[in-house]
């Protein structure tokens, strides 16, 4: 009965990546994986669903605003979803809608600073890079014409015992 009762149970692995394309394709490809879901960001359609279903609302003056915010910012339906619910008896769809053009907002605003800091650290990682290159350029230029010197001029039998002694 227990050996049976092995045979029966099944293993399951879930796996989550963010950021598929940063995958070995051996990893992804058919018959490693059961399901591929992917989990967009919001857009203006998934956007009216969540407003009809929290909201009850097909159409608002917001909405322009907020289709702009929508396609230009990244954020998950579950984000947006939690701005729309109302967080109390007085919220209506108006407060609601606001609430969520802040927060878009908000997001599109650190999205702007988290690229300019991203800019900054990449020119300051090849501005060392290139300063580390020149060193190494003018290193090895310098041990060349050393070298050179060195060929030129090799040291004499007395020269060459007393720097063997020191």
């Amino acid at each position: 009965m227990q050996t049976d009762m092995k045979c029966c149970l099944i293993k399951r692995k879930q796996l989550l990546f963010h950021h598929l394309d940063n995958l070995d394709p051996a990893l992804i490809r058919r018959g490693r994986m059961d399901n591929h879901i992917e989990m967009s960001y919001c857009r203006f359609e998934a956007f009216k669903v969540l407003a009809k279903n929290y909201l009850e609302i097909e159409s608002h003056d917001l909405y322009g605003e907020i289709k702009r915010l929508v396609e230009e910012t990244d954020m998950s339906p579950a984000d947006v979803a939690e701005n729309l619910m109302p967080k109390s008896d007085e919220d209506d769809a108006d407060i609601s809608l606001r609430r969520l053009v802040k927060s878009l907002e908000e997001e599109k605003e650190k999205a702007r600073k988290l690229a300019e800091e991203e800019k900054k650290k990449k020119a300051e990682r090849d501005a060392r890079r290139q300063k580390k290159a020149e060193e190494e350029h003018k290193k090895k230029k310098e041990t060349e014409e050393n070298g050179n010197l060195f060929e030129q001029r090799p040291l004499a039998e007395k020269d060459w015992n007393a720097d063997v002694m020191n």
